[in-house]
């Protein structure tokens, strides 16, 4: 059953219709006919009592089962018309609804006609032919022949490796070669391809190759993460073959074997030093080729495509995607990873923990379960360089960090002129590292002494000795605080006893004389 609801639900909710598709299982087109039928009856929200089948009825009410009144097909002749070039089920369904409509009958609903036909091939045991549809996919392989580059310094050969890509439909072939199979090489490639191609396609169908998909499965492979990213970029698909099935990507299968036999092949002699020159050559060759007439059909490579498949083809997307690479680090006990041999700073509640990282060409990116933690900016050529945030360390290490003489000088203005001088002092006087020490235990005694006191302790220090100390400083703001609290408690004293109001007998009364 069709999950209607859901899928206007989300639609209502703006999601987009590719997005709709992964969440609910259908095809697009069914998710469009639902979207257009919605709106063709003014269908703007939901109620609780519009349920699948209600919908279902309201939507399509030529899907309603009855037991008469459908225009009956000719399976043979849908059969027979399938096996010609650019036919479809869509368009005989079209057609079919059209004859139907001339005779007043009621036609099948697209679905219920393809489930009419599949069961019709399978009575029969007739195999259903499967075209190639214009601008449906990519395939994407490298190449099991290399080339060669001539290395300047040994002379020794240097390997490179052939990545090839074929657009199924009209055949039109894309090769280049690079000194690696990474995912770096690939990426490119593919960035490349999308150019030279002018478009993208609606798929991409690669081999399980591990820089392309990281678990291979028929149903749900898990795609590589950057490759993922290339595609999102593109508003493209990956769809990977099977494993061990070379016939899902028949092909870049065959265009593989073509371009091994009339370029790799040519080119096994030429003597290159730079990888530049040698793709440049192989592009050269790879025009000629796909400029060539067919020999059993009108036109060639290049024609087919651009008459009946560029048109069909996603614009490039701009601008390029920038490459991504994904690692696992685990962040240390001085809350850093390491990337490169260079470290980086992540929030130190996430010590112990392992973090993934995106790295672009300029970027270092860390999540923690799908949410970033921190970014920083790359390192380059260079080793053993850390880039901390201060937000990322804790409390203690913050302070101890941001103790630096542009600070203290800062807080010295604000407690008053006579500190900013013994400060000045001080720093002139030490070397910075022992000078520092001092003057943070100085600015500890905040906690402990009021401002006004350092003002004036600052103010005592830098009339008796042109060398301020610590240990000066602090017998000097203690006496200072001791002679306040005596001076304040006499004073409280001499205040009750002056007005003690109370009535005083004299000796006379106790007796006394």
């Amino acid at each position: 059953m069709v999950k209607y609801r859901r899928i206007l639900e989300h639609y209502f909710n703006g999601m987009k219709q590719r997005t709709i598709e992964v969440a609910v299982g259908s095809s697009r087109h069914t998710i469009r006919d639902i979207v257009n039928k919605a709106k063709e009856r003014g269908l703007t929200e939901l109620t609780e009592e519009m349920s699948d089948h209600w919908l279902e009825d309201f939507l399509f009410p030529e899907k309603r089962p009855q037991a008469k009144g459908y225009f009956q097909e000719d399976w043979d002749y849908v059969h027979k018309e399938l096996g010609k070039p650019h036919m479809t089920l869509s368009l005989l369904h079209r057609e079919y609804s059209q004859r139907a409509k001339e005779q007043q009958a009621i036609p099948y609903a697209y679905r219920t006609y393809c489930e009419h036909y599949q069961s019709y091939a399978g009575k029969y045991k007739v195999t259903m032919p499967l075209k190639h549809k214009p601008g449906e996919s990519i395939e994407v392989d490298w190449a099991g022949t290399t080339l060669k580059l001539i290395d300047r310094t040994t002379g020794e050969d240097i390997k490179v490796y052939v990545f090839v890509a074929a657009l199924p439909f009209s055949q039109y072939s894309y090769a280049e070669g690079f000194l690696d199979m990474k995912s770096s090489s690939w990426l490119t490639a593919h960035i490349t391809m999308f150019k030279y191609f002018n478009g993208v396609a609606e798929t991409l169908v690669p081999d399980n190759l591990r820089t392309g998909v990281n678990k291979p499965d028929y149903a749900e492979p898990i795609i590589n993460e950057s490759y993922r990213e290339l595609a999102d970029h593109y508003q493209t698909v990956i769809v990977p073959t099977r494993v061990r099935k070379a016939k899902d990507k028949s092909s870049v299968e065959g265009a593989v074997g073509f371009i091994s036999r009339q370029i790799i092949a040519s080119l096994r002699n030429v003597q290159c030093f730079y990888l530049e020159d040698l793709n440049a050559l192989m592009w050269k060759r790879l025009e000629e080729l796909n400029h060539e007439p067919f020999q059993k059909k009108e036109g060639s490579r290049r024609s087919v495509f651009e008459e009946e498949e560029l048109p069909y083809l996603i614009p490039v997307r701009q601008p390029d995607y920038e490459l991504t690479e994904w690692r696992i680090a685990k962040v240390q006990l001085n809350y850093h990873i390491q990337v490169e041999r260079n470290y980086y700073s992540v929030p130190y509640e996430y010590v112990q923990c392992d973090v993934e990282v995106r790295l672009t060409k300029n970027l270092i990116e860390v999540y923690f379960n799908q949410s970033r933690i921190a970014s920083h900016k790359r390192i380059k050529n260079k080793v053993d360089q850390y880039s901390t945030l201060h937000d990322h360390m804790p409390d203690h290490h913050r302070k101890y960090a941001e103790h630096t003489p542009e600070n203290i000088r800062h807080w010295s203005k604000k407690i008053g002129s006579n500190t900013s001088e013994m400060v000045e002092k001080i720093l002139n006087q030490q070397v910075e590292k022992r000078a520092l020490k001092m003057l943070m235990g100085i600015k500890n005694l905040e906690n402990k002494y009021s401002v006004q006191l350092i003002e004036e302790s600052s103010e005592i220090i830098i009339s008796i000795t042109k060398q301020p100390t610590l240990s000066t400083f602090k017998t000097i703001i203690k006496r200072q605080y001791e002679h306040k609290k005596n001076s304040g408690s006499s004073h409280s004293k001499s205040v009750r006893t002056d007005t003690d109001y109370g009535f005083s007998r004299g000796s006379d009364y106790f007796g006394g004389k």
